[in-house]
C-alpha cells in the first residue's frame, strides 16, 4: 500500500464528503478510492470514516488522522518544492474558478500571457457565478467580487472594480436618459440573482458621502454575466456591473453609461484559497499574475 497516496485519497474523501466525488476530483475510479480508504482503516486498525447510504463522516479518530495527513502532506510538497532546481517552473494541475465577465474580460484576452510565463501549468478555468466550496469540488482557488463571507479561506485582495450603470442606445432612445436614481422609477432593469444577492433588481449608487439603494422594476432576472449583458445589449433594460466587463461595448457604443455622476461603490475582488502553510507554487504563481492583471484595471 502506497501510504502517501492513501492519505491524499482519505483527505479528498473527508473533504468532499463522498467517495464518488473524491474519485471524481481525483480522476480516479470509485472502487479504487474506496479499496484504499478500506485498506488505509485496516492497516491503522480503526475505523477512520462512517459510511451512509448518502454521505460519510469522520469518526472522532478520522478526524485527529485528517489533520495530522494534512500537515504531514503540506510539509510533503513543501520539501518537494524547495528542494527543486530554482529555475524549474511551476507545475501540475491547477483548477482555478471565477465568475464569467472575470473569465471572458479579463482572463482569455491574457491568457496566451499565462501560458508564455508556466507553460507546464495544466489550467482548469471554471466559470461560474455561484459560491462554490472549495475543499468539497476539489478547487485550488476562486476569484470572487464584493464581501467576503467564509472565514475559513485565506483572502488575498487583487484589486476593485469601477462599476457602471448601462443601457443599450435603444432602450434609451425609448425610453430616456435618466439624471438621477429617482428617475430610475420609470424605467425598468435586468435583475441579476444569487445566493448572496439580498434584493436582485436593487441598483446601488454613491455621490460624495451620499449612498442610496433603489429597487427598480423588471420584467427577468438573471445568474450569469453573459446573459446579463446579452439583455442589456438586446434592450431589455438597465445594468450595473464592472467597468471593464463591458469596456468594449461602451467603447464601440453598443452600450451607454448613465448617471456617472453616481457611480456606484468600487467593489472588491479578491483570491481565495483554503489554508495552508505552504502554498503551493502553481497557486502562488496564478494569485501574482491576476493580482498584476487585476491591479492594473
Amino acid at each position: 500500500m502506497d501510504r502517501i497516496q492513501a492519505m491524499q485519497i482519505f483527505v479528498r474523501v473527508a473533504q468532499a464528503g463522498s467517495f464518488t466525488q473524491a474519485a471524481q476530483t481525483l480522476s480516479l475510479p470509485a472502487s479504487t478510492v474506496t479499496s484504499s480508504v478500506k485498506n488505509l482503516e485496516k492497516y491503522l486498525q480503526v475505523r477512520l470514516l462512517n459510511r451512509t447510504t448518502r454521505r460519510v463522516s469522520l469518526t472522532p479518530e478520522g478526524a485527529q488522522y485528517l489533520a495530522q495527513c494534512r500537515e504531514i502532506l503540506e510539509l510533503i510538497e513543501h520539501t518537494e518544492s524547495s528542494l527543486a532546481d530554482s529555475v524549474k517552473r511551476p507545475q501540475g494541475r491547477l483548477r482555478v474558478d471565477m465568475p464569467g465577465g472575470v473569465a471572458h474580460s479579463i482572463v482569455m484576452p491574457s491568457l496566451r500571457d499565462f501560458y508564455r510565463r508556466y507553460p507546464d501549468i495544466y489550467l482548469m478555468i471554471g466559470v461560474n457565478d455561484r459560491q462554490v466550496d472549495l475543499l468539497q469540488e476539489g478547487i485550488d482557488c476562486v476569484i470572487r467580487t464584493g464581501e467576503l463571507h467564509d472565514s475559513t479561506l485565506v483572502a488575498r485582495p487583487l484589486g476593485r472594480f469601477r462599476w457602471v450603470t448601462c443601457a443599450s442606445a435603444a432602450y434609451l432612445k425609448e425610453n430616456g436618459i435618466p439624471q438621477t436614481p429617482h428617475d430610475l422609477s420609470h424605467h425598468r432593469a435586468i435583475h441579476y440573482f444569487s445566493s448572496g444577492a439580498k434584493h436582485a433588481g436593487e441598483m446601488r449608487f454613491a455621490r460624495d458621502t451620499e449612498k442610496i439603494s433603489v429597487l427598480v422594476s423588471g420584467t427577468a432576472a438573471v445568474n450569469e454575466t453573459g446573459l446579463y449583458i446579452k439583455m442589456c445589449l438586446d434592450g431589455f433594460g438597465l445594468i450595473q456591473l464592472a467597468e471593464n466587463v463591458v469596456s468594449e461595448h461602451l467603447q464601440q457604443g453598443r452600450l451607454i453609461e448613465v448617471l456617472a455622476d453616481w457611480q456606484p461603490a468600487p467593489v472588491q475582488v479578491s483570491l481565495l484559497y483554503p489554508h495552508q502553510r505552504f502554498l503551493s507554487p502553481a497557486v502562488s504563481s496564478f494569485a501574482d499574475w491576476i493580482g498584476g492583471l487585476i491591479g492594473n484595471k
